[in-house]
C-alpha cells in the first residue's frame, strides 16, 4: 500500500450544466491503495451520511479525477442515531450531485458496506475503491473493509485540521446546517445554524473544548449545497426534540 499526498493548491471545480467552474482550492488527500500503480485513478464508492465531511470527501475525490459510482448511506436497524436524515433529504442529495444512492439497515455497518460493494460488484460495476470522510477516527474499520475488498481505501481529510475543514468549505460555498447537537455541550438554539464565516469563533467562544468539525459527536451536519450539487436541496424545518442526549431538528424536504 502507499500513501499519496496530492496538491494542496488544486482548485476545486463545481458541477454545473454546463460543466465545471473554479471556486475555491483544495486539500491534501490519502490514499492507500491495494495496487502498485501509483497515482491510479478509478471508479469509487462514497460513505454518504448527508453531513458535511463525507460530502468533502466526495467532493475532493471528484476533484481529483475519480467517478463516484454510488453513495453508500447505512443506518443501524437496533438503534437511533443522532446522525440519521431523512430518507427524502438523503434521496435529494443524491439527485441534485447525480450520484444513484443505495440505503441499508444494518446490525453490523462493516458486514453489509462489503455485501454492498460485492453486490455492485456482482451486477457488473467496476468499483476500485471507497471513499470515507474520516478525520481521526475508524482507521482500523475502513482499512479492513477495502483490504478485504481489495480495493483502495481513499481518505481525503484525514489528520488535516478541523479549523482547516471549516475553513475550505465556507471559502469553497458549501451550505451546512447544523442537524442535531449533544445536549450536554449546545443548546437547542443552535440547530439550524449554518456554518460560515463566523462559526468557528461562535462555537469556541460557547465552549473551546468542541472540536470544531464535530469529531466527537458534538454535533451532526446535512449539506444543502456543494461544489458536486447541480442546485441546492430546499430544506424545511420543523419542531426540536431532545432524543437520547441529543437535541434532533425535525427536517424534511422543502
Amino acid at each position: 500500500m502507499y500513501i499519496a499526498a496530492l496538491d494542496p493548491k488544486k482548485p476545486f471545480a463545481r458541477m454545473g450544466e454546463k460543466g465545471f467552474s473554479l471556486i475555491g482550492d483544495s486539500g491534501s488527500m490519502m490514499i492507500e491503495s491495494s495496487t502498485s500503480n501509483e497515482g491510479c485513478k478509478g471508479k469509487v464508492v462514497v460513505s454518504w451520511t448527508g453531513g458535511k465531511d463525507g460530502c468533502l470527501a466526495a467532493c475532493m475525490a471528484i476533484d481529483e479525477g475519480y467517478e463516484v459510482t454510488h453513495l453508500l448511506n447505512f443506518s443501524d436497524v437496533r438503534r437511533y442515531r443522532s446522525h440519521d436524515i431523512d430518507s427524502d433529504l438523503l434521496n435529494a442529495q443524491s439527485a441534485a450531485a447525480g450520484i444513484p444512492l443505495i440505503r441499508k439497515g444494518f446490525t453490523s455497518y462493516e458486514v453489509e458496506f462489503k455485501n454492498a460493494v460485492r453486490d455492485l460488484m456482482a451486477d457488473g460495476s467496476p468499483i476500485d475503491g471507497a471513499v470515507f470522510g474520516h478525520i481521526e477516527t475508524h482507521r482500523d474499520l475502513v482499512e479492513r473493509i477495502c483490504r478485504d475488498l481489495g480495493i483502495d481505501l481513499i481518505l481525503p481529510i484525514w489528520k488535516q485540521s478541523s479549523e482547516g475543514i471549516i475553513e475550505e468549505m465556507v471559502d469553497s460555498g458549501f451550505d451546512i446546517m447544523l442537524a442535531s447537537v449533544k445536549a450536554d455541550l449546545l443548546g437547542k438554539e443552535w440547530l439550524g445554524r449554518r456554518i460560515d464565516a463566523t462559526f468557528v469563533d461562535d462555537l469556541r467562544r460557547c465552549d473551546p473544548s468542541i472540536d470544531l468539525c464535530g469529531e466527537n459527536g458534538e454535533f451532526h451536519t446535512i449539506v444543502a449545497d456543494c461544489p458536486i450539487f447541480s442546485h441546492p436541496v430546499k430544506i424545511a424545518t420543523g419542531k426540536a426534540t431532545l432524543r437520547e442526549g441529543y437535541w434532533q431538528l425535525e427536517m424534511r424536504v422543502a
